[in-house]
């Protein structure tokens, strides 16, 4: 998995992680909606944006995740947002974000757009200065888990499977922060099972618990009731966020819903 797919999916399921990142509210979140858009008639599309829901007059954030050198970045990144803006011609103000594991990858050259990098208008956050994991709100601290070395990122990742129990009162989304960390650990340790990995984070006593069963068996029925009213493969396809959401692992969704891991890993 890509370093900036599994950024582009914690912005899509926990948008209020990119206001904290920005020095907004978390709250700022309820008012926007995640998605990539296309600009049409181009070879062009932003993966990510935070567009503000019908009617509001809140700022639209373009974001691009950026974990390898690119000279060329800043060039394709206004001109993909000068063309969006318009082909779209919105009344909302705008602001971009640059996210990046540490200032080295930064080799962008700012040279015909230094206005607006010096306005604000365009802001660059390096994850290595972001402080300590544990000082930092637990999205942001989630975040840092993905450039932690991997001697680093156990015991990290430890400490946030503990913060998470402790801090996240609401227990679906507790149960999808702790599946978006095991994500990440994935992504790093790929020579390990699933099964070592649940043992070595104690995420096999959690499974164990009344809420995920519970939550297991309803995203099953859920997924499988609305396969059976949509119908087939399109009907499954649009059960599978809900079924995530309901704490399932992509493994689990595939196996409920009959359908590959790979087609499951699409929708995500």
């Amino acid at each position: 998995m890509k370093t900036d797919i599994i950024f582009y999916r914690l912005f899509q399921e926990f948008p209020d992680i990119f206001f904290e990142l920005i020095g907004n509210p978390p709250e700022s979140a309820s008012v926007y909606q995640f998605s990539s858009v296309e600009i049409k008639q181009t070879a062009f599309r932003i993966d990510g944006v935070f567009l503000p829901t019908q009617g509001s007059e809140n700022t639209i954030y373009f974001v691009e995740v950026q974990f390898q050198a690119d000279g060329e970045i800043y060039s394709r990144l206004i001109a993909e947002i000068c063309l969006y803006l318009r082909q779209n011609q919105p009344s909302n103000d705008w602001g971009a974000v640059v996210l990046y594991p540490n200032r080295n990858v930064d080799t962008g050259n700012i040279k015909h757009y230094r206005e607006f990098f010096t306005s604000g208008r365009v802001r660059r956050i390096y994850l290595d200065e972001l402080g300590e994991a544990a000082s930092l709100p637990i999205g942001i601290a989630t975040a840092k888990l993905v450039i932690a070395t991997n001697d680093i990122a156990i015991a990290q990742a430890r400490e946030l499977i503990d913060r998470t129990k402790s801090e996240i009162n609401s227990p679906p989304k507790q149960q999808q922060l702790l599946q978006f960390i095991e994500t990440i650990l994935a992504y790093k340790f790929p020579t390990m099972s699933r099964e070592e990995m649940e043992e070595m984070f104690g995420l096999s006593e959690l499974k164990q618990t009344r809420f995920y069963q519970e939550a297991f068996q309803e995203g099953v029925e859920q997924g499988i009731e609305e396969g059976e009213v949509r119908g087939e493969i399109k009907g499954k396809l649009k059960a599978v966020p809900a079924m995530l959401a309901a704490g399932l692992t992509v493994e689990q969704v595939a196996q409920a819903l009959d359908l590959s891991v790979e087609e499951v890993r699409q929708v995500v």
